[in-house]
């Protein structure tokens, strides 16, 4: 009978009840559990819960991993019941002391019954410790409602307030208004009332009791202004329009006679130059060290771009702030849009001026900082003048400058046609490579200052510059790697020294990196002429470990670990967006802030009635610095063919296309472990590897090769990059280079 009751027993087991997804994300954050500890109790892995608990596609728990899961959930709800539906007053207003809206106690009860500073008997009431007022008591929206009643219980990975009692709120407040009553969701899960009535007091309210900003991320630098992102909700109810006319969105802001802009200026506020538009800058002129600025943020004027933001700007308030906070507590607030912020990630790390020791009279004046640009522009050198620059106004109208003329230093956009080994192979493979440009700026050695023109100089790999130099002798098929010469198919490789690949013809500008590799490859050469940068330093590498924490930490918590074996890592890279959208959107944002950030050094007019030859806006800027981006390209396109060429020389296999920082390889197996060359766990030294770090390789996507000679055959285009297409194979329209 014993055995008939174990089966009955394992039969209930088997189909132990379990509350919905949401329900037990809620109960493992109110516990305060990560993830990986209840993956590690049940001997499952992470994924495998993270997959419980998604409210998308949720997967069920079998066997007795159910009945372990249960009994867990079991517990969680006994210690934190979940709450009934609100019923409660709305919160009433902010009183400007604890930074929460206080619960209304019911009706014929004490306020102190209602919540007790201390009480135990109700854990999920607890004391603010900054001022021993009670916390709001956690309350899940109805489902109705798009906010809380009160407060809401935040994601375990959601940053909390400043430690800096200045900001304790956080960075940043997503304002929502519904049903007559405005809110500002913090980081953290914490809800703010917002009195204000007008958009200049929502300023003033910000900045007097709001307790919202960031400390500065560097020891000369200055505290980051409050963000307030305004919804589609909260625009109307401040008179804005819930989005731009089409003028408004050509003009990017609203005309000055908007009446909004006439109570700012009535109030003494001010406006950048930027307007009143999508990231819109309000302040009053600095007295002393004390700053008076608020940023805005408008989502339905496109103030987030769906290319890096995704979908976050129809996110619910509570969500989008998670969104946000997570991105400013990693990387910092935006400042404006990705390429802005990783510009002025840039200047916030490495300020241009500190305070100097004290003089005689124990006062202080303000110095440059060793190691930043100066606080002034610098003009570039006229190879690495742009065209229109004031610096070629005198070249004639349609003057194209060639080579000889022109530093040229861009990405990789290469193709090639299929041998016929490898038209007999089944698949193309491509990989990508993490961060590339982010890794490619790391420990870069660029220059802080103005350029110095020398004739016949000797080149040196440790001056920053740009070259005039012939290195047209490179021969790919006999190259050095490492110390011993090596035979490659060199009409299967590209040139390092062209974007697209092909021989360079004569003498041509380049970066130093450029040259270096030459040198490296086991070839000398000899510059005609440079300008070259004596005062110089590794200006970015405080940026790139910045925004390579934040995307590792990002990344770990969609369960990709920078420790994981090759197939553990391919594995947990299969689908780790679905895991948490959320997070998938601030890694899209991360990468963004990369490439963005290093465009932004070489920005073009934008409109503004610019006339070749004329100065536009972003040249007085200190940080317009084309040299120094043509700098990371060149070393990022250069760290790409090295382990190109060692893999060549170490496999045999030659890439079929390249496009920025992916490559496609032909292989008879689906996988990148079908030709990437790995010995006892260990990749090939200097080629490719595997895993999440910056620099290092995931997999970008497989087609078979049969598809690749169809569409190569349909467009007749047989050097069709089909590295831009490789991800999922759709191809809508010949390859235009763009």
């Amino acid at each position: 009978m014993s055995e008939l009751f174990d089966a009955v027993d394992a039969l209930v087991a088997s189909r132990s009840p379990l509350p919905s997804a949401e329900e037990r994300k809620r109960l493992r954050v109110a516990h305060g559990l990560t993830l990986d500890e209840v993956a590690t109790a049940l001997k499952v892995r992470r994924a495998t819960v993270s997959g419980w608990e998604s409210i998308k596609k949720p997967t069920e728990p079998r066997g007795p991993e159910r009945e372990a899961y249960a009994r867990l959930l079991r517990q969680l709800a006994d210690l934190y019941p979940a709450p009934e539906e609100p019923v409660a007053p709305a919160p009433a207003a902010f009183s400007g002391t604890s930074g929460l809206a206080e619960v209304q106690p019911p009706p014929g009860q004490a306020p102190e019954a209602a919540a007790a500073p201390g009480d135990t008997e109700n854990p999920s009431v607890t004391a603010n410790p900054a001022t021993g007022v009670p916390a709001a008591r956690t309350v899940r929206p109805s489902p109705t409602s798009r906010r809380p009643a009160v407060r809401k219980a935040p994601p375990a990975d959601t940053p909390a307030g400043s430690a800096d009692p200045r900001f304790e709120n956080g960075p940043l407040a997503v304002v929502d208004a519904e049903d007559g009553q405005v809110l500002a969701y913090c980081t953290g899960g914490l809800v703010l009332d917002v009195p204000a009535k007008s958009i200049p007091a929502l300023v003033d309210w910000t900045l007097r009791e709001a307790k919202l900003g960031q400390p500065k991320l560097a020891g000369p630098g200055k505290d980051a202004d409050p963000l307030l992102v305004l919804t589609q909700a909260a625009c109307e109810r401040y008179g804005l329009p819930a989005t731009l006319a089409e003028e408004e969105r050509l003009a990017g802001r609203l005309p000055e006679g908007h009446k909004v802009i006439k109570q700012l200026a009535r109030a003494e506020w001010k406006l950048t130059k930027r307007g009143f538009g999508p990231w819109a800058r309000i302040y009053r002129p600095a007295t002393g060290s004390e700053r008076a600025c608020v940023q805005l943020c408008i989502p339905s004027w496109d103030a987030l771009d769906r290319r890096h933001w995704g979908d976050a700007g129809q996110l619910p308030p509570a969500e989008l702030a998670r969104v946000l906070g997570v991105y400013a507590s990693r990387v910092m607030t935006p400042r404006g849009s990705t390429a802005v912020t990783g510009l002025e990630l840039m200047t916030a790390l490495r300020p241009p001026t500190r305070a100097s020791a004290p003089d005689a009279d124990g006062k202080r004046h303000s110095e440059h900082n060793p190691g930043s640009l100066s606080k002034d522009p610098v003009d570039p050198a006229p190879c690495e003048a742009p065209d229109g620059h004031p610096l070629l106004k005198d070249l004639p109208r349609f003057h194209v400058r060639g080579p000889a003329e022109k530093l040229f230093e861009e990405a990789y956009d290469w193709a090639r046609p299929m041998t016929d080994a490898e038209c007999m192979l089944r698949h193309l493979v491509g990989i990508d490579v993490n961060m590339a440009f982010a890794a490619g700026a790391n420990g870069l050695n660029i220059g802080l200052g103005a350029p110095t023109h020398v004739t016949n100089p000797a080149f040196d790999p440790k001056l920053p510059g740009s070259w005039l130099v012939d290195l047209s002798h490179v021969d790919l098929t006999r190259v050095k790697v490492g110390k011993e010469w090596v035979e490659l198919e060199g009409s299967l490789l590209p040139s390092p020294f062209t974007p697209k690949g092909e021989r360079p013809e004569g003498p041509a500008w380049y970066a130093t990196p450029t040259v270096a590799y030459a040198v490296e490859l086991g070839y000398e050469v000899h510059p005609l002429e440079a300008y070259v940068r004596y005062e110089n330093g590794r200006y970015l590498d405080d940026w790139y470990q910045r925004l390579r924490d934040a995307y590792l930490a990002t990344m770990s918590d969609l369960g990709v670990d920078a420790d994981l074996n090759p197939a553990d890592f391919l594995a947990a890279m299969d689908g780790y967006k679905e895991r948490d959208p959320e997070l998938a959107i601030v890694v899209s944002a991360v990468k963004a802030t990369v490439k963005g950030g290093l465009g932004k050094l070489r920005e073009r007019p934008r409109g503004e009635g610019w006339r070749p030859g004329e100065p536009w806006r972003a040249l007085s800027r200190p940080t317009w610095r084309p040299d120094i981006r043509a700098a990371v390209i060149s070393r990022t396109r250069i760290n790409l063919h090295r382990k190109i060429v060692k893999h060549a020389a170490f496999t045999g296999q030659y890439p079929i296309a390249i496009l920025s920082d992916c490559v496609v390889y032909a292989a008879n197996g689906p996988s990148p472990l079908d030709f990437l060359p790995y010995r006892e766990g260990k990749p090939l030294p200097g080629g490719f590897k595997l895993g999440i770090n910056p620099g290092l390789v995931k997999h970008e996507g497989t087609q078979p090769v049969l598809w690749g000679e169809e569409v190569r055959e349909r467009f007749n285009a047989p050097e069709l990059n089909l590295a831009r297409y490789i991800k999922d194979g759709t191809v809508t329209d010949a390859d235009n280079g763009e």
